[in-house]
């Protein structure tokens, strides 16, 4: 059995058709007992309708309609309350079909809604991470820097050394260890 070749748009129209059947048939019966409802809103109608039917036969056929008879005012009443029940049928469809159109929209629309705000949250974390990364590339960098520096702490301790050991010489002492006196172990 082949699902895809199962024609949906005829069975959607068959149930539109079927739910929307009873009102269309009310509103024959109402054309029917109500001689207001009939004379008003089913006559006009099926009147208007049988002239330019009859008139785009004749056409067709090549005759020259230029008046034509109108309908007994019992066939206009059936073919008005015809006429306005497939009307109501046509209405509850395309009524259908407008709900369905508005409900993709806005389901559309909360699908961007939320692309965007997904979009604004990893632009978010990307900043924050680029912050992060530059907070610790200035650590790395601290950090080397600290590890260069104990080898300039060591010479800028032997220079202090040698100006104590210079201080101490000119004071008359001797220094008091070889190692302050730079110049002991020349």
């Amino acid at each position: 059995m082949v699902v895809g070749a199962f024609p949906m748009a005829k069975l959607l129209y068959l149930g539109i058709r079927q739910v929307s059947k009873p009102l269309a048939n009310r509103i024959k019966e109402a054309a029917r007992r109500s001689e207001f409802f009939k004379t008003y809103i089913c006559l006009p109608p099926a009147q208007l309708y049988h002239w330019a039917e009859m008139r785009a036969k004749m056409s067709i056929m090549g005759f020259n309609a230029e008046a034509v008879k109108p309908l007994n005012e019992a066939t206009a009443a059936e073919l008005g309350a015809e006429l306005l029940g497939e009307a109501t049928i046509f209405l509850v469809a395309c009524s259908c079909l407008m709900l369905e159109y508005w409900r993709q929209k806005s389901h559309h629309r909360l699908k961007k809604r939320q692309q965007r705000v997904a979009w604004d949250t990893m632009r978010d974390e990307v900043e924050h991470l680029a912050l992060v990364l530059e907070e610790l590339q200035a650590r790395v960098q601290q950090t080397a820097a600290e590890a260069a520096a104990p080898p300039a702490l060591e010479e800028l301790r032997k220079q202090m050394q040698e100006v104590r050991a210079q201080l101490c010489i000119r004071d008359g002492d001797k220094p008091s260890s070889p190692r302050a006196d730079p110049r002991s172990e020349e």
